[in-house]
């Protein structure tokens, strides 16, 4: 639909799950929708079309957009002409299924076809699937909330393939933005009011483009006038480049935190994860990680229950998470993604009962490593970045330091943007209390 016809008269809903980019995904979307003539609200039933921007990764993803799209008939049925689409990768990785499993869903998008979704969605029917070697989306400005962090995606698709991961199949090869483009997009974010950008990529190590490496493209986006702070996720432990510590450890506006995926701890789980590195290479890096860059935050994730993992190759994981004492980590129980190598290959035969005893003992002792790490904190001065209002104390601010842990603290005269020093003086597992200096 023309802008002025009917799309102007169409109001979307659109919901995100999953990773940051998921998140710039949707801001895509948004930005190409807009200019379709389509709007926008929050309310799910003042919308005429719903759409669900997908996650193929984590099991829970799925659960949650199950329970969402069987308990859409009704509001279809509410509404003449009510839409429902299913974007990202599920749509991409699941596709025919989404359409005959769910009566309620219209049309299926994947993340390489945002473009067709004005068309999609005045059609009220099909699917864009096509995974393209090229898009890059470089022309599309997102449609950010304000806020004070934004999303840079600097390069889509993986050309990793991990045995467990449906990524190089949902979105895609390797392909790398101009580095020229996104320094521009860093000064217009600037210019919109964010003063914190984080790089995206599946693995930010192979961002190349015409000479320019990840570490040359970090350096010029911290160069960048009034950026404040720079994020990166996620780098791969197989080819981190050692010359971005020196990088991370020269610029005050790099945050020195870093989110490396461990997902396990024995040699053989990891050749059969095809990961590319051994325990004693990530034990390395994490240690050279630490010498060189002063108060390095480092966070990783890790599977329990991989095919095959025997309960000694889980001790070799929980070996490993409290030799290098990471800040935080995701911990997952493994779930079987269609499409993946290790679901054509592997036999998901560790029981759930056992993957679930796994993922609980690493967890707790996770949780006493993030409690001694900023409990050490207490009586520091740190530099934060407010945020927002506490969600367990609507009277304190909400805001992060520098190696991306949440700091609470009380100030009436701060805002949402400030810079400010503040003083620690309680500590758990998940968050530092502080006091302004």
């Amino acid at each position: 639909m023309k802008p002025g016809g009917g799309a102007a008269l169409r109001r979307i809903h659109l919901q995100t799950f999953g990773c940051q980019m998921n998140e710039y995904d949707s801001e895509l979307a948004r930005t190409l929708l807009e200019g379709a003539g389509y709007g926008f609200t929050a309310d799910q039933e003042e919308a005429d079309v719903l759409l669900f921007n997908t996650c193929a990764v984590r099991e829970t993803a799925h659960t949650r957009i199950y329970a969402r799209l069987d308990a859409l008939q009704s509001w279809k049925s509410e509404g003449e002409g009510r839409v429902v689409g299913v974007l990202g990768c599920m749509a991409q990785n699941l596709k025919q299924e989404m359409l005959d499993r769910f009566p309620a869903v219209d049309f299926v998008c994947g993340p390489d076809a945002l473009r067709d979704l004005p068309d999609l969605i005045d059609r009220a029917h099909g699917a864009a699937l096509d995974l393209s070697e090229y898009e890059t989306y470089e022309d599309i400005a997102p449609t950010r909330v304000k806020g004070v962090n934004a999303w840079i995606a600097v390069m889509r698709g993986c050309n990793n393939f991990c045995s467990f991961c449906v990524v190089p199949y949902t979105r895609g090869r390797e392909r790398s933005r101009n580095p020229d483009g996104i320094v521009e997009e860093a000064r217009r974010l600037v210019a919109e009011g964010h003063c914190q950008v984080t790089l995206l990529g599946q693995n930010v190590n192979s961002y190349s483009h015409g000479g320019c490496d990840f570490t040359d493209l970090i350096r010029r986006v911290a160069d960048v006038e009034g950026v404040e702070r720079v994020r990166f996720t996620s780098p791969h432990p197989k080819d981190f480049p050692l010359k971005l510590l020196e990088v991370i450890a020269g610029h005050p506006n790099i945050c020195n935190a870093v989110h490396l995926p461990l997902q396990s701890g024995s040699n053989r789980i990891l050749k059969r994860m095809n990961r590319g590195y051994t325990r004693e290479s990530f034990l390395d890096l994490a240690a050279r990680m630490r010498d060189t860059v002063p108060d390095l935050a480092l966070t990783t994730d890790v599977i329990c229950g991989f095919p095959s993992e025997t309960l000694e190759d889980y001790l070799e994981t929980e070996d490993v998470v409290k030799t290098v004492a990471f800040e935080s980590a995701f911990i997952f129980k493994y779930s079987v993604r269609k499409g993946t190598v290790a679901a054509r290959r592997f036999e998901d035969d560790v029981s759930e009962e056992e993957k679930s005893h796994r993922v609980t003992r690493l967890v707790d002792i996770q949780r006493e490593l993030s409690r001694s790490k900023n409990e050490a904190r207490i009586g520091r001065v740190e530099r934060v970045l407010v945020e927002g209002v506490s969600r367990k104390d609507p009277g304190a601010w909400r805001s992060r330091n520098q190696g991306n842990t949440i700091v609470v603290f009380e100030n009436p005269a701060r805002r949402v943007g400030d810079f400010c020093e503040v003083r620690i003086v309680r500590a758990t597992p998940n968050t530092l209390i502080a006091e302004p200096t």
